[in-house]
């Protein structure tokens, strides 16, 4: 294996490099006692305020005589292929072809979302069921595996979010007491299917997509369970875990319903552009378009949705997505992607500028910023006996016509603005509930209880 151990004088270390040991107890500074991969520049200057000297893992890690210096101002994630890193965090990016958007090969959504959610409901249980069928399958090792049923509803959950987008987003946020496996499929093959919309992907390549993100992960099936829900493997562990991208791949060769394009963006999901990810180590264009896609809704839910762990925020999901961009991932597929999902998707709990807390419950595709929501709280953040709603773009638009109208001055009119988004769980606010008052509100039930509750609001707040 050859040297594993380095000492090293702090002002030598660099990003990309792994600390494995320090020249005084863990115990007496803020790192990690496993050890930890230096991932930016103000790591270095902590480290230097602590110590004079340092053990780094050049196996694991970036080696002094391999760091180039033009790396300094990136920082490469840890989920990366360990006896890769070394080689690989320091060179050069490969080119990459841009990739083509087609604008507007979908129309803006028509199809109300009430009208869709009924659909997008019985298609969700169908989505879960098809696959679940199809895992308890391959786990038993039968060899009539149900193909057929997940490529239909697949294609089917296609179909439900270039109608209407919203509907089958509002399923996959809120958290409904499903196996973490499956939830986690749904909810990529689902923003695969946006983001593949926006760039005006067509009909059979979102097919492909959905149905390789539907099934990225079969393959662990073939791992023991606590393998698959350790978050802190060690580093032989991580190996044992990273083969399950090629069981899926063994699996899926073996059923001859499934296209060898579906198999391709199972392989490729885990494939980094740099070339840090596995199986294979593949750099730029030599990963297909969909396996990257792939590989970012995957990254994206890992983050907003972990097991076991504490999520990030969307907004702070999204930052350190784009912190990856010509790193890991295509730097413009990163920028489509955080346009095609918005800072605030469907479901995100947010605060308004006025200090109440409310539910994004509907994207506004022409101004991200503006989107429908349902306001729980005051702005004391006590919640409400009932939810109001608000349609931020309207309510813009109101407001400007009154500052038009010459009868009001600026300062007597308050715009309302998203100020930042809240971790899921703020404020113990029930998603579930807020989503079945809304779509109840749309179909016009209580409707005319909401606007009462605004007009109340607005009287108590101003606007």
């Amino acid at each position: 294996m050859g040297i594993k151990q380095l000492k090293l004088d702090v002002n030598e270390v660099t990003i990309g490099m792994f600390i494995s040991g320090l020249d005084r107890p863990w115990t007496q500074t803020p790192f990690p006692l496993q050890g930890f991969y230096v991932r930016e520049l103000e790591e270095i200057k902590e480290l230097k305020a602590y110590c004079r000297h340092v053990y780094i893992d050049v196996i694991k890690g970036s080696s002094p005589l391999k760091t180039n210096l033009k790396t300094l101002s990136k920082s490469p994630s840890g989920s990366v292929r360990k006896d890769l890193r070394p080689s690989i965090s320091t060179s050069r990016l490969p080119d990459v072809a841009p990739i083509k958007i087609r604008e507007n090969t979908y129309p803006v959504p028509t199809v109300p979302m009430e009208k869709e959610i009924a659909k997008a409901k019985n298609l969700h249980r169908e989505v879960h069921g098809a696959l679940g069928k199809m895992l308890e399958q391959i786990e038993k090792d039968h060899h009539s595996v149900p193909v057929s049923e997940t490529k239909r509803v697949a294609s089917e959950m296609v179909d439900s979010v270039l109608r209407s987008p919203d509907a089958f987003t509002w399923l996959t946020r809120v958290r409904e007491k499903d196996e973490y496996t499956y939830s986690h499929a749904v909810r990529c093959a689902v923003l695969a299917i946006l983001f593949g919309r926006h760039i005006g992907l067509n009909k059979l390549d979102l097919d492909v997509l959905a149905m390789g993100v539907l099934l990225k992960d079969i393959g662990k099936t073939r791992l023991p369970r606590h393998l698959i829900e350790k978050s802190d493997r060690t580093r032989t562990e991580q190996e044992a875990y990273e083969k399950f991208v090629e069981y899926g791949v063994e699996i899926l060769k073996k059923m001859p319903d499934i296209k060898p394009r579906v198999t391709s963006v199972v392989k490729t999901h885990r494939e980094r552009v740099n070339g840090s990810g596995y199986p294979e180590g593949l750099r730029g264009d030599r990963i297909p378009l969909l396996g990257k896609i792939a590989g970012i809704v995957t990254f994206y839910d890992e983050v907003t949705n972990p097991r076991g762990q504490k999520p990030l925020s969307p907004s702070k999901a999204v930052a350190k997505l784009y912190e990856l961009r010509d790193i890991e991932f295509q730097s413009d597929l990163v920028v489509e992607f955080i346009r095609a999902i918005g800072l605030y998707p469907t479901g995100t709990v947010v605060e308004l500028n006025t200090g109440e807390v409310a539910v994004v419950v509907e994207q506004n595709f022409k101004r991200r910023l503006k989107p429908r929501v349902m306001i729980v709280t005051d702005a004391y953040k006590r919640l409400l006996n009932e939810p109001v709603f608000l349609d931020m773009e309207q309510d813009d638009v109101d407001k400007q016509a009154k500052l038009d109208s010459g009868k009001y001055h600026p300062s007597e009119i308050e715009r309302i603005e998203i100020v930042q988004d809240l971790e899921p769980g703020a404020f113990d606010i029930d998603v579930t509930g807020i989503r079945d008052q809304y779509l109840q509100s749309r179909s016009g039930s209580k409707i005319l209880s909401f606007l009462k509750n605004r007009a109340r609001l607005t009287s108590l707040f101003g606007g």
